[in-house]
């Protein structure tokens, strides 16, 4: 029987930045926009906050786009800071590239496993599905669903007993599944 787990955020990622106030490197984001619209033309940014000093940072969502190309559901969001849409785009690689920064994702998602009475089964198989690209390592995942070591599920993978049809060494951001021999 193949039991399920799931990967899921509990609360927006930090975001990776130097500050230039005050050379810290963590923001929060509040789920606030600004818009601008110069003519016939609309700036957004994302506002995030910097954790040591306060001091607010805009991140770029749209750049001197003209309005009519722009969703009105989008605009919408953007005027009712949306928090939604907060997570989306933050989630979104072409903002994190455009605007230089990562994401910490310490302390921000939960493993749910369901019923915990597939621990003592000979032959467990699991499929873990990530409900937000969360990267994370698998090894973390499998010694906390299944109650181990992080050195005794690298033991159970050194010596076969712990295998999956993708690397688990490293971080993972998708969808995997792996089997358990005890």
């Amino acid at each position: 029987m193949l039991n399920s787990w799931v990967v899921a955020p509990t609360c927006l990622p930090l975001v990776l930045r130097r500050c230039h106030t005050c050379a810290s490197e963590r923001f929060r984001a509040n789920g606030k926009f600004r818009v601008n619209a110069h003519h016939k033309l609309i700036d957004a940014w994302l506002l995030v906050l910097c954790t040591g000093c306060g001091e607010t940072a805009k991140l770029t969502v749209l750049e001197r786009m003209n309005v009519r190309s722009v969703r009105p559901e989008l605009l919408d969001r953007l005027h009712a800071n949306d928090l939604g849409l907060t997570a989306e785009l933050l989630q979104d690689p072409v903002l994190r590239r455009r605007n230089h920064i990562a994401l910490d994702w310490a302390g921000a998602w939960r493993l749910d496993t369901g019923e915990s009475d597939h621990l003592d089964r000979e032959v467990i198989d699991i499929s873990v599905r990530f409900a937000a690209p969360i990267p994370v390592r698998p090894v973390r995942l499998i010694a906390e669903g299944c109650r181990l070591s992080r050195a005794e599920v690298e033991r159970l993978i050194a010596e076969g007993k712990l295998v999956s049809a993708v690397r688990l060494s490293g971080k993972l951001s998708s969808d995997f599944t792996f089997t358990l021999k005890r």
